[in-house]
């Protein structure tokens, strides 16, 4: 289930943000989730199922009506179990009026997710 970043979940997030190519340097990795936590077009979603295992951040293009998947992190022993592609399916099903796209770094998992 895709739930909604809280506070409370900071080090899980950061963890998971963790295993993505750009977000290995500390400083780095806490500005990114800096934005997440005060940049209204900003939002950061986990996914629980008995643990959280995977992260979705995305940003809100509200000229365009899109929504651009920035981040996308399973935890290493959850991967190829499809959590991902639940993940943006979910997402697609919370926002059925917008379009999702990719950036430079998602774009080759999300082509994968066929969410057209």
């Amino acid at each position: 289930m895709l739930i909604r970043y809280k506070k409370t979940f900071e080090k899980i997030a950061m963890g998971l943000m963790s295993f993505m190519p750009n977000e290995k340097d500390l400083k780095k990795l806490q500005q990114t989730m800096k934005e997440y936590e005060t940049e209204e077009n900003r939002q950061l979603f986990l996914w629980k199922e008995d643990d959280i295992i995977g992260l979705l951040g995305v940003l809100f293009q509200q000229e365009s009506n899109t929504l651009e998947i920035q981040h996308i992190s399973v935890n290493p022993s959850h991967r190829s179990q499809g959590v991902g592609k639940r993940m943006v399916k979910s997402l697609k099903d919370m926002y059925p009026d917008k379009e999702i796209i990719a950036n430079n770094d998602t774009a080759p998992f999300v082509e994968k997710c066929d969410i057209c």
